[in-house]
């Protein structure tokens, strides 16, 4: 198990220069080995945002799991590393009131209309508080770690959640071959709805 830990790969927390690194695994194109006829498509495929909210939602279910005091998140130039985060829930800070109509979250104690602009909706006061998510990419995990002096309960438990997050990673990379297998990307014109002032007669 200290093999598994201390042989993993591992990769930046931030940047180069901060010198902080935690597990991480390579999920660039030109590395997966993709079939061929794949690979012709995976480029264009990254242009497409539905294929990023699924990563998106298959990371946030995954740090919703482990009550989001371990997360995952994309590093790197072009994004091509997923990378282990340590994180939390802040309870001290955690919103109290949700608009029924925009949604907006707030910290008001009592049913009060909603204070986004253009919106008619009421602020109401939630059955239990939404904590705030925080991150802390800037901090290593297990960063020169000499794993012969754990025990091998916490031995135990970090493998496994490092190999919980290397399952994270195969999810992505499947779900992203079944994309290249089954869609195509296209070009496609859409209308951006915009609001503007105009001008009206005055009453």
């Amino acid at each position: 198990m200290a093999d598994f830990l201390a042989g993993h790969f591992r990769y930046n927390t931030m940047n180069s220069w901060n010198r902080s690194t935690s597990y991480a695994n390579c999920l660039k194109i030109h590395r997966l080995e993709l079939p061929e006829e794949i690979q012709q498509k995976a480029w264009d495929m990254l242009e497409c945002t539905e294929v990023y909210d699924v990563f998106n939602r298959l990371i946030r279910d995954w740090a919703d799991a482990h009550d989001w005091e371990w997360q995952a998140g994309f590093n790197g130039r072009s994004g091509g590393y997923l990378v282990l985060y340590r994180g939390g829930l802040d309870w001290k800070n955690a919103k109290t009131a949700r608009c029924d109509h925009c949604g907006k979250l707030t910290w008001h104690k009592q049913a009060t209309p909603c204070t986004s602009e253009y919106c008619n909706g009421i602020l109401q006061v939630l059955e239990k508080p939404k904590p705030q998510i925080f991150s802390q990419p800037g901090k290593p995990v297990d960063q020169d770690e000499d794993f012969s002096e754990w025990d091998i309960d916490a031995l135990r438990d970090r493998v496994q959640l490092v190999q919980e997050f290397d399952r994270l990673c195969d999810q992505i990379v499947d779900e992203f071959i079944h994309f290249c297998r089954n869609y195509d990307a296209v070009d496609s014109d859409i209308l951006v709805p915009k609001r503007v002032k105009v001008l009206e007669p005055a009453s």
